[in-house]
């Protein structure tokens, strides 16, 4: 591909108030006016450059979005409060009462709890399908469908969507195609390959360090615009609005996440084969035995590797508990949710970031209750990290 990510961010070059290195942070929520007609024109949404009040936009949010736009390929973008922020405004712009989504089964559990839980409040309904089989998610639409929903890389089974097949179906039945690229960011490019909009939870690698929450939807002016706008836009009146001194903060880290996401990327690839040859249940998009290594290959900027996301399946839930207890003991990293932190995080999904999905649901799915998911830090030694690893598994007999 043509199209480099980190070079669009590389190129962007902002200049402080008082000509720093770093944008000057607005830390003002409301800005004042020269004149009432400006103001006027400012909330009819005429006045470009200038600003009202932060729920609506900042400096700060603006350069962030400008950032991940130009990260992401698309024409603009608007930055959110969290990730959830980002996802359920993008989706209540687009449907109203009667109207359907497609959604992949396998995706975070908070997405799944409102598209299952919350949204069919407002009458709006979701079939779930298993993503990697186009015919299967062509055939759930219907003639009120409006969206087509998928992540890039799934939470937590890591199924690989095809992203330009699932364009062409899109495209074909006039829906907008709606892709959370969390788990990929820099390695997959959904824009490029065809989506209409791209969501990004910027708590996870975008931002890195686990300080903070944020979203992100990248998507064109027009849809931006209608989701800002003061009278009936999702972002403007729902208020899940980023604060400025934060979307600086994460502007500050997106600059080094081309190296960070190399080094997630060849972590997870060792330890991935490492713990195949161990013969264990591993999950891994780099791993030629991943049903959609190839699909994957074919979507990828190989410079960013497969992501730093995996997952091992040790049988129960016990032994998954006792396996993640150890190797937090050994300081090999946190229980923990989320992921894209510099240590090593696992959590065992079926009770925790996936628990909203019924546990039927989770079964027919193929989401085990020994299901470990790791998200593979920044170790400078992996050959160390594994070793260790390997000791833990092997004192509670997971490995012989």
């Amino acid at each position: 591909m043509s199209f480099k990510p980190a070079n669009n961010i590389q190129d962007l070059q902002y200049f402080g108030e008082f000509g720093g290195v770093n944008p000057s942070i607005s830390d003002s929520s409301t800005y004042t006016f020269l004149s009432a007609k400006t103001m006027f024109d400012t909330f009819e949404g005429n006045a470009d450059g200038c600003y009202l009040y932060s729920r609506h936009s900042s400096p700060s949010n603006l350069y962030l979005g400008e950032a991940l736009a130009a990260m992401e390929g698309t024409e603009t973008a608007n930055v959110a409060a969290s990730g959830m922020g980002a996802i359920t405004p993008a989706l209540l712009q687009l449907c109203q009462a009667g109207d359907h989504i497609v959604s992949s089964r396998t995706i975070y559990g908070g997405t799944y709890a409102f598209l299952k839980n919350f949204i069919p409040r407002m009458q709006i309904e979701t079939t779930f399908v298993d993503i990697t089989k186009p015919d299967i998610v062509e055939a759930a639409i219907n003639k009120n469908t409006k969206v087509l929903y998928c992540e890039s890389v799934s939470n937590p089974l890591l199924e690989v969507a095809d992203i330009p097949a699932l364009a062409k179906i899109a495209k074909k039945h006039n829906l907008k195609l709606i892709v959370d690229n969390t788990f990929s960011p820099l390695s997959i490019s959904p824009a490029i390959l065809g989506a209409d909009i791209v969501i990004h939870s910027l708590t996870k690698f975008i931002n890195g360090s686990s300080d903070t929450v944020g979203g992100v939807v990248c998507g064109t002016q027009q849809f931006i615009n209608d989701l800002r706008n003061v009278n009936d836009g999702a972002c403007m009146l729902l208020g899940s609005t980023m604060d400025s001194l934060r979307a600086a903060s994460v502007l500050k880290n997106l600059r080094t996440l081309h190296i960070r996401i190399k080094q997630h990327s060849k972590n997870a690839l060792y330890l991935a084969e490492k713990f195949e040859s161990d013969g264990l249940k591993t999950v891994y998009p780099g791993l030629k035995s991943h049903p959609s290594h190839e699909l994957f290959k074919s979507m990828m900027h190989s410079d960013y590797g497969f992501g730093g996301m995996l997952t091992i399946d040790v049988g129960t839930l016990d032994k998954a508990n006792e396996l993640m207890e150890l190797m937090q003991n050994n300081n090999l990293g946190y229980l923990a949710v989320s992921l894209g932190f510099y240590k090593t995080l696992f959590s065992a999904p079926g009770t925790s970031t996936s628990s909203e999905i019924p546990e039927a649901e989770q079964k027919e799915m193929g989401l085990s209750n020994g299901l470990v998911r790791f998200s593979i830090g920044l170790d400078d030694d992996i050959e160390r990290t594994y070793q260790m690893m390997h000791a833990c598994m092997k004192q509670l007999n997971i490995l012989d």
